[in-house]
């Protein structure tokens, strides 16, 4: 059951849940980004909205995607978007240009620029951490 802020209005897991209380268009955060990164981020939202309990918010500097928890955040950069995602394990191999140990998980970026950087496995690894929740 989610719950919808009456100040932002943005739909959030659970009622009380600590976010950032501003509305923010997703057109804002593309502004001044090449065509492209729209249609990269559309194949992936396209993919991942349909998921189960899946919310989908904005805040001044990214998108997040939220189950109980969050387990995608797409930040557009100038020229590319920068994905992160979480794992039970570290990926210290290509695409992943960053695993860090978060916690008792790991947290794992991404950047692609293209549609043909978007290959099957990276929603699989987006899969294993919407699994993780």
């Amino acid at each position: 059951m989610s719950w919808v802020c009456p100040k932002c209005e943005r739909e959030l897991p659970k009622p009380g849940q600590r976010h950032y209380c501003a509305r923010v268009s997703l057109d804002s955060l593309f502004a001044g980004r090449p065509p492209e990164l729209i249609l990269v981020f559309d194949k992936i939202l396209a993919e991942v909205a349909d998921w189960d309990d899946v919310l989908i918010g904005t805040t001044p500097n990214c998108i997040v995607f939220t189950r109980r928890l969050t387990f995608l955040v797409i930040r557009p950069m100038k020229k590319e978007l920068d994905i992160k995602f979480y794992s039970t394990v570290a990926h210290p191999e290509k695409p992943v240009i960053k695993s860090t140990a978060w916690g008792k998980k790991f947290e794992n970026h991404i950047r692609i620029s293209t549609l043909d950087d978007i290959r099957p496995g990276l929603f699989a690894y987006i899969r294993e951490s919407y699994g993780m929740l």
